[in-house]
């Protein structure tokens, strides 16, 4: 089962397409998830955020839940509340750079494979998500809402996004889509947002004052820096001339990786290190995620802002 479990949460995304849809591949996901946290020393943390709790001698069997107990050998009762505990948005960057790295997407890949498990995992606990999209602007903003039908919805929208030809036109313009959104999420709110950081010719100071205005309206805010980081962090290329093409301007440079190699290394050191300091100024939770990770690292990022917020 444990290797199982590892299977599940570090899917090849290109073989994501033997899934029939959006929402198994979020249910495996979130199950899996929750099985690993059961098995883990953080056994107490799972409980409370899975809608679970132990069973005592002499309370209802009717509740238990027996998909639990043939995963753990422990028997666990389904919690069910009347009313919503969080509201949360998913904010995801669908601009160009996100199709990035050819031919699978990856980043995109990632990042909506790890939406779909979040709002599949907040809707069975009651708790109430919206779904943002944007690029040069905001494409598309639903409600918040917990329902099933709802979900449905969000796994629909999610899975068009997954198709590059709907989007590969698109540049980004990060700091006015944060800034349209903050105005937009009317209530306070979690919001999770998914994105590389590729902002054209934008400052990072614009995106930063963007995410001011997110923390200024009181919303918590988690930003998962998504990006493939063999080559967009590390630069590793083979040892031979390379045209590169920018994404989102079409800016094109011809350039041996060797010869740059260590100047781009460090100056992708000190954007993660100003990006660190900037959010942590901000009270912004910052996640590094490359797109070979896990999908836990996401949910357990989510798991630990949720508890921090109760």
């Amino acid at each position: 089962m444990v290797s199982l479990v590892l299977k599940i949460m570090s899917i090849d995304l290109s073989s994501i397409k033997k899934f029939e849809n959006l929402e198994l591949l979020a249910k495996e996901l979130v199950e899996g998830f929750i099985t690993g946290l059961h098995r883990s020393p953080y056994h107490g943390f799972s409980v409370e955020f899975a809608d679970h709790k132990h069973y005592n001698f002499g309370e209802s069997t009717r509740n238990i839940d027996w998909k639990v107990f043939a995963k753990t050998d422990q028997l666990y009762i389904k919690q069910y509340e009347e009313e919503t505990n969080l509201r949360c948005t998913i904010v995801l960057d669908i601009s160009k750079s996100m199709y990035y790295p050819k031919p699978n997407f990856d980043k995109i890949k990632f990042s909506i494979c790890a939406a779909a498990a979040i709002s599949y995992l907040m809707i069975s606990q009651r708790d109430a998500v919206g779904l943002i999209g944007f690029a040069e602007k905001i494409s598309l903003i639903t409600p918040q809402k917990s329902t099933k039908s709802h979900l449905n919805q969000l796994l629909i929208q999610l899975s068009k996004w997954m198709d590059e030809q709907l989007t590969h036109d698109l540049g980004s313009d990060i700091s006015q889509s944060l800034h349209l959104i903050a105005d937009k999420i009317n209530k306070r709110s979690l919001v999770m947002i998914f994105t590389d950081m590729f902002q054209g010719n934008e400052s990072m100071e614009s995106i930063f004052t963007a995410l001011q205005h997110l923390k200024h309206n009181k919303h918590e805010v988690l930003l998962f820096h998504v990006s493939d980081q063999h080559t967009e962090r590390d630069f590793n290329f083979d040892d031979r001339p390379y045209v590169f093409k920018d994404s989102e301007t079409g800016k094109k440079i011809k350039v041996s990786p060797s010869f740059m190699k260590a100047s781009y290394r460090q100056k992708m050191n000190d954007f993660y290190t100003n990006m660190r300091l900037a959010c942590g100024q901000l009270k912004i939770d910052f996640i590094e995620v490359n797109t070979t990770d896990p999908f836990d690292k996401v949910l357990s990022s989510y798991l630990v802002k949720r508890k921090k917020m109760n």
